[in-house]
C-alpha cells in the first residue's frame, strides 16, 4: 500500500516540479516583455503564470501536509489537507489571476496605451508555448494514465485526487490565453487600436474566471468529503455477502480521507445464533480480508445491526 501511494506521489510531483519551472520561467519572460512593448495582455499572461508558480508551490505543500500521520487530534490524518489547499488555489486563480486580468484589460480599453514593437512579444509568446506545451502533456499523459476508460469528464468528477486535474486546468488555460494574447497583439498592431489589447486580458480573466468556479465546485466536494467509487462500495459490500455469519449487508458507507485512503462504515445483520465471542472474530477476519483486497481502505467500522432498524439511504446518483 506504502510503495503504490508513494508512486503516485511521485508522479503528481513530476506533474507540480514540471509546471512550476515551466510557469517561474514564462512569467518572467511575460513581465519582460510587458515593461518593453507596453502590452497589457503580456503584463496579464505574466501574472496568470505567476500565479499559476504560487498554485503549484501550494499544492506541493499540501501534499506534504496531507502526509502527516494520524495523531489524538486528527485520528484518521491529515489527508484532507490537500483538498484545503486545492480550494485556496482556486480562490486565488479567480481572486488574483481573473480579478487581475479583467481590471488591466479595463483600464487599458478606457485609457490605452500606445503599444511599442510587438517583436519581443512574439518571442515571448513562442516560447511560453513550447514550455506550456510540454507541461501540458506531461499533465495529459499522467491524466490519462489515472482514468483508465473513463472519459475525461467522468474522470475529473470522480478523481481523488486535484493535484492532477488543477495542473492539467491550469495548463490548459495557460494555452488558450497565450492565443488569446497573441490575437490581440497581433490585432492591436494591425489595426493601430491598442484597445484590442485590453479586450484580450479582458478575455483572459474570463477564460480564468472560468477555470477557477470549476476547479473550486471540484475541490468543495473533496473537501466537504466524497464516497469511493460505485465499483469499490459494490466490491465491498460483495466480500461481505458471502460470509454465511451475515444475513443481510444493510448498507456500505465510505469516505475519502485523503486521495489514497477510504474509511468504511458498515452495517451488517449477523446470524442470531454466533456467540459474542465468535462476532468479534468474525469482524476482525472481514476487516483483515477486506484490507487485503483493497489497500486503499485505511479504517473499517463494521456494526451489527438489525435489517429491520438500519437506516438506508437511496444511492446518490452517478457523478457524470
Amino acid at each position: 500500500m506504502q510503495t503504490a501511494s508513494a508512486y503516485r506521489h511521485m508522479k503528481a510531483n513530476v506533474v507540480l516540479y514540471g509546471a512550476l519551472f515551466a510557469n517561474l520561467g514564462i512569467a518572467a519572460a511575460k513581465f519582460v516583455a510587458a515593461a518593453i512593448s507596453g502590452s497589457s495582455s503580456m503584463l496579464t499572461e505574466g501574472v496568470h503564470s505567476l500565479v499559476d508558480s504560487g498554485n503549484q508551490m501550494l499544492l506541493l505543500y499540501g501534499q506534504s501536509r496531507a502526509k502527516q500521520p494520524p495523531d489524538a487530534y486528527h485520528p484518521f490524518g491529515y489527508g484532507r489537507e490537500l483538498y484545503f489547499w486545492a480550494f485556496v488555489v482556486a480562490i486565488l486563480i479567480f481572486a488574483i489571476g481573473a480579478g487581475v486580468s479583467i481590471y488591466e484589460g479595463w483600464s487599458h480599453i478606457a485609457d490605452p496605451e500606445p503599444l511599442r514593437d510587438p517583436t519581443i512579444n512574439y518571442v515571448v509568446l513562442g516560447i511560453a508555448f513550447l514550455l506550456e506545451g510540454s507541461s501540458w502533456g506531461i499533465a495529459v499523459r499522467e491524466f490519462n494514465a489515472a482514468r483508465g476508460d473513463l472519459d475525461w469528464w467522468k474522470a475529473v468528477k470522480r478523481s481523488k485526487d486535484p493535484a492532477g486535474f488543477i495542473v492539467l486546468f491550469e495548463d490548459s488555460a495557460a494555452l488558450l490565453g497565450l492565443a488569446i494574447a497573441a490575437v490581440g497583439v497581433w490585432v492591436s498592431h494591425a489595426t493601430g487600436d491598442a484597445r484590442y489589447d485590453g479586450m484580450a486580458s479582458v478575455a483572459i480573466g474570463a477564460v480564468l474566471a472560468a477555470v477557477a468556479v470549476l476547479l473550486a465546485r471540484e475541490a468543495k466536494g473533496l473537501l466537504i468529503g466524497e464516497s469511493a467509487d460505485p465499483e469499490l462500495v459494490a466490491a465491498i459490500g460483495r466480500l461481505l455477502e458471502r460470509r454465511p455469519e451475515i444475513t443481510a449487508v444493510n448498507h456500505v458507507r465510505t469516505i475519502h480521507t485523503s486521495p489514497d485512503a477510504v474509511f468504511v462504515a458498515v452495517s451488517a445483520d449477523f446470524d442470531d445464533r454466533l456467540s459474542m465471542g465468535r462476532a468479534e472474530t468474525l469482524i476482525e477476519e472481514m476487516e483483515a480480508a477486506l484490507k487485503a483486497a483493497e489497500p486503499r481502505i485505511s479504517s473499517i467500522y463494521i456494526r451489527p445491526e438489525k435489517q429491520r432498524d438500519a437506516v438506508v439511504y437511496p444511492p446518490p446518483p452517478p457523478r457524470d
